[in-house]
C-alpha cells in the first residue's frame, strides 16, 4: 500500500500518544509492537485502540477522526454458519424391506441375519451381497 504522505502515520501517532498517557498498558504495547513488526493492525485491534484513545483528552480530535475513517475503510469479516451435516450413509429402504420380508418367513436364516446386522450398523452392503440378497428375495416369490 502506497501512502500519499509517507511521513504522516496517524496510527503510529495515536499508539504512541496512548502509550505515553498509559505507559503500563500491555494492550497498547502489544499493538505498537505488532504495528512495527507487521506494518498494520486488524479492524478489531484498531477499534480497541480507538476506544482507548477516545478516553484520553490529550489526543487531537483530528487524529481520532482519521483513525475512525481508517477503521470504517477496512472490510468487516463475518463468520458464516456451519453447513448442515448429513449422515455419511443413508439406509436404503428397499433393502430393509427385503430383509424384513425374508426374516418374517425364515427368522433363523444366518446369512440374512448377517446382512440385517450390517444394515442395522449402517455398513454398506457390497455388490455381491446385494446380488445374493436379490437372489433370496426372488426365491421367496
Amino acid at each position: 500500500m502506497e501512502r500519499k504522505k509517507p511521513d504522516v502515520d496517524v496510527i503510529k501517532d495515536v499508539l504512541e500518544a496512548v502509550l505515553e498517557a498509559q505507559p503500563a498498558s500491555s494492550f497498547t504495547q502489544s499493538l505498537l509492537y505488532q504495528y512495527q513488526e507487521r506494518g498494520g493492525l486488524s479492524k478489531k485491534q484498531l477499534e480497541g485502540l480507538y476506544h482507548k484513545a477516545a478516553k484520553i483528552k490529550t489526543i487531537p480530535a483530528s487524529k481520532l477522526v482519521t483513525l475512525e475513517a481508517i477503521i470504517l475503510k477496512k472490510p468487516t469479516r463475518y463468520k458464516s454458519a456451519l453447513p448442515p451435516t448429513e449422515p455419511l450413509y443413508k439406509k436404503d429402504e428397499g433393502t430393509g424391506q427385503i430383509l424384513e420380508a425374508i426374516l418374517t418367513k425364515y427368522p433363523q436364516h444366518k446369512r440374512i441375519l448377517f446382512f440385517k446386522s450390517k444394515y442395522d450398523n449402517n455398513e454398506v452392503l457390497s455388490a455381491t451381497e446385494m446380488a445374493e440378497l436379490q437372489k433370496f428375495s426372488k426365491l421367496l416369490q
